[in-house]
């Protein structure tokens, strides 16, 4: 693929929480800077796919390349990128050193530094500090990551918030949310979003729970990865729960008590459909998937105990009582029962969930206003 002319900015995400987190700056860089041009790495297949089909016209993807020097030079003698915007956590020693090397600006955005990280990279300090210092600039997403990142040897550390608050809604094909909303009907419904395994097993007892108490349930997974549907689905089968599955075609219908929804780049459809929802990674020590994006979207958040992805963001939500926390699937099957019933504190939980997420959408102002010297070191000026 040819690089494109004029200034070239290029921003590395991991994978599919990282890349749709940094959409909503990606467009508003594109606006303010018209010259300008993207390209997004990551390292997964279903992010690539993600990029695909939801990255604007002036941007590319290209998978981030081993971090080896060959295929690093080579890749950047490429691209030539002018500047390099990295998301969250990726540190690879030889694209940094490269990229310090060649005097490329760059900034490490809606920066994270778990507590297992800090103790890890604490024990080289001569290796990560000089790292970090390639960025002139680092985002952190909390104030204790921030001051981890110093303490690591990073320069310039602010927080500013995390910017997955200030994503737009996840997006829903209109004639699918047509057609899956006739196939749920008026059934009672729950959702496991983005679910790793060990968590539908956790669902399916849940349903078991309450089918007797809520006739008609309708339980939705939606597999982190999707290639476990099958697994998924034979998990169900083995404990007596018909499913169908939405990879193959299959809507369900009033024999299936289960939909495995394994499919990419679909939550949002679930997230319009779906009055209660619990988020995934959470209930397993995973760290927990994103409880801003069923906040946006109108749904009653409950989470499990592990969440340390997006301790600041449950914080907030627990401080504006507008998440469930719970410990465990016999907790999670009281909650999801009562919040299915109880349609005015459901109302309340989802109202003050999208309060919150509302409170927090201008991070992205804050990170753009963060980043403006280090795009004028990098030569890219805005449409005057």
């Amino acid at each position: 693929m040819h690089r494109p002319s004029g200034p070239l900015a290029w921003f590395h995400a991991a994978s599919v929480g990282e890349s749709l987190s940094v959409l909503v700056l990606i467009n508003r860089l594109l606006e303010r800077y018209p010259d300008l041009n993207v390209l997004v790495t990551t390292g997964t297949v279903t992010s690539a796919e993600l990029m695909a089909r939801r990255l604007h016209a002036r941007a590319i993807h290209q998978y981030v390349p081993v971090d080896r020097m060959p295929y690093v030079r080579r890749f950047l003698d490429h691209w030539r990128p002018d500047l390099a915007l990295w998301i969250e956590s990726e540190i690879w020693p030889n694209l940094l050193c490269e990229i310090g090397r060649r005097r490329i600006p760059a900034a490490l955005v809606n920066a994270r530094m778990s507590a297992g990280s800090f103790r890890n990279w604490s024990r080289v300090p001569g290796f990560i500090g000089p790292l970090l210092r390639t960025f002139s600039l680092c985002l952190a997403q909390t104030e204790l990551e921030a001051d981890r990142l110093r303490r690591l040897g990073a320069r310039d550390v602010r927080c500013v918030g995390n910017l997955k608050f200030s994503a737009e809604p996840l997006p829903a094909d209109p004639a699918a949310l047509a057609v899956l909303r006739q196939a749920f009907g008026d059934r009672p419904l729950w959702l496991l979003a983005s679910s790793h395994p060990g968590e539908e097993a956790i669902a399916a007892d849940v349903h078991t729970a309450l089918r007797d108490r809520l006739p008609g349930l309708l339980t939705v997974i939606v597999p982190r990865h999707p290639q476990r549907g099958g697994e998924v689905s034979g998990l169900l089968d083995e404990r007596g729960l018909a499913s169908a599955v939405r990879s193959t075609g299959g809507l369900p219908g009033p024999e299936h008590e289960v939909y495995v929804a394994d499919t990419v780049g679909e939550l949002g459809l679930f997230f319009r459909l779906a009055p209660v929802v619990c988020v995934g990674g959470s209930l397993v020590p995973i760290g927990g998937h994103n409880p801003v994006e069923p906040a946006q979207l109108g749904c009653a958040v409950i989470h499990g105990p592990h969440m340390t992805n997006f301790s600041e963001v449950a914080a907030q939500l627990q401080a504006g009582q507008a998440a469930v926390a719970i410990r465990d699937g016999e907790e999670l099957a009281r909650e999801v029962g009562r919040l299915l019933t109880d349609d005015a504190d459901r109302s309340r939980l989802a109202k003050a969930a999208g309060a919150v997420a509302d409170r927090n959408r201008r991070v992205v102002d804050a990170v753009l206003d963060a980043l403006a010297p280090t795009l004028a070191a990098a030569g890219i000026a805005p449409c005057p």
